[in-house]
């Protein structure tokens, strides 16, 4: 019988990867950005975040705090990448959203198995890298290679997933063809590049679809969906020590440390009424992410969680930044 050895969940912002140096950039595209997700779950300009932000936040953005911070991310996902070793997985069930990388407005499902061989992930093309912000670029190590890279998929657990997924009256969408010219997206291709997961270890990668609604599920029904994939994977008929492994947020665009630590503290309390309780209009934009969380913690059930660390990454006066976040379970 597979058996599910470790759980790990970790932000995957460009923020992360992309060097303290490259923060006001980050910055910048903040300032510029449309419709930013308040703390009170509505959208705003900058300029209005920036009316009403805490005046203490200043004291966030000083080159000393932020070289700190940029220390402790780094040593998070030391700690994550050396946990994930040393756990020896045999597959990875990879849980993440994909952000209009291989699926666009010809379909966006609520969640989707992939039971092919292989996904290949793919930098964009000349003209498509001249339009990326710098401080994006300078974080694409850590989730595109400098060539088209395979990442092998374990098939036979994919396919069972699903099919034990539906069992469990889930509607789920199967695919097992890459639509051509479509890329894995960085929430799956985040643990080989950033967080050593092997290049030989084949993934499982579970999609949900936490930015695009009007199908975007709720976090009871993640919770749920988290559940049903460990009795999924604990019924497969095979040998197979298993990681899994959560990729993305948690609050951005605008942070939200309430949330953040709710969040955290219900996953390191088992409260499974708290992570399913949080409220859909809390989870959108960058927040929806925690969905991918509120998955991995239904599917880890049983094993023992601990935060590493837990680092809000404000970058502007408003409020702006990232909440990153590092956890494990065993």
């Amino acid at each position: 019988m597979a058996e599910i050895v470790i759980g790990i969940a970790s932000s995957h912002t460009p923020q992360l990867s992309s060097g303290v140096d490259m923060w006001p950039d980050h910055a910048e595209r903040d300032r510029r950005h449309p419709q930013l997700l308040g703390k009170d779950a509505r959208y705003h300009s900058y300029a209005e975040l920036l009316d009403g932000a805490d005046p203490a936040i200043a004291r966030q953005l000083l080159p000393e705090v932020w070289e700190r911070k940029y220390h402790r991310v780094q040593t998070a996902v030391e700690m994550l990448s050396a946990t994930l070793s040393a756990a020896d997985a045999d597959l990875a069930v990879v849980i993440g959203d994909d952000q209009r990388e291989l699926f666009v407005d010809d379909g966006i499902p609520a969640f989707a198995c992939f039971t092919g061989t292989e996904l290949v992930d793919m930098a964009p093309d000349a003209e498509a890298m001249a339009r990326i912000p710098r401080g994006i670029l300078a974080a694409f190590w850590a989730v595109h290679g400098d060539e088209p890279a395979s990442h092998p998929v374990a098939t036979e657990l994919s396919a069972h997933i699903a099919e034990r997924l539906a069992w469990d009256d889930f509607d789920l969408t199967v695919f097992s063809r890459q639509p051509a010219g479509r890329t894995l997206g960085h929430a799956f291709t985040f643990p080989r590049y950033r967080l050593g997961l092997p290049a030989t270890v084949p993934i499982v990668p579970v999609f949900v679809n936490t930015y695009y609604p009007p199908n975007v599920p709720s976090a009871a029904r993640c919770y749920d969906l988290g559940r049903a994939l460990r009795r999924a994977i604990e019924s497969w008929q095979c040998d197979a020590r298993v990681a899994v492994i959560a990729s993305g947020g948690l609050t951005h665009f605008v942070i939200d440390e309430e949330l953040d630590r709710l969040v955290l503290d219900s996953i390191a309390a088992g409260d499974d009424a708290a992570l399913a309780g949080i409220s859909r209009d809390r989870l959108r934009s960058g927040n929806s992410e925690i969905l991918n969380w509120v998955t991995a913690a239904g599917a880890l059930e049983g094993l023992s969680p601990a935060i590493i660390d837990y680092v809000p990454g404000y970058r502007t006066p408003a409020g702006t930044g990232t909440g990153m976040a590092f956890a494990r379970w065993d």
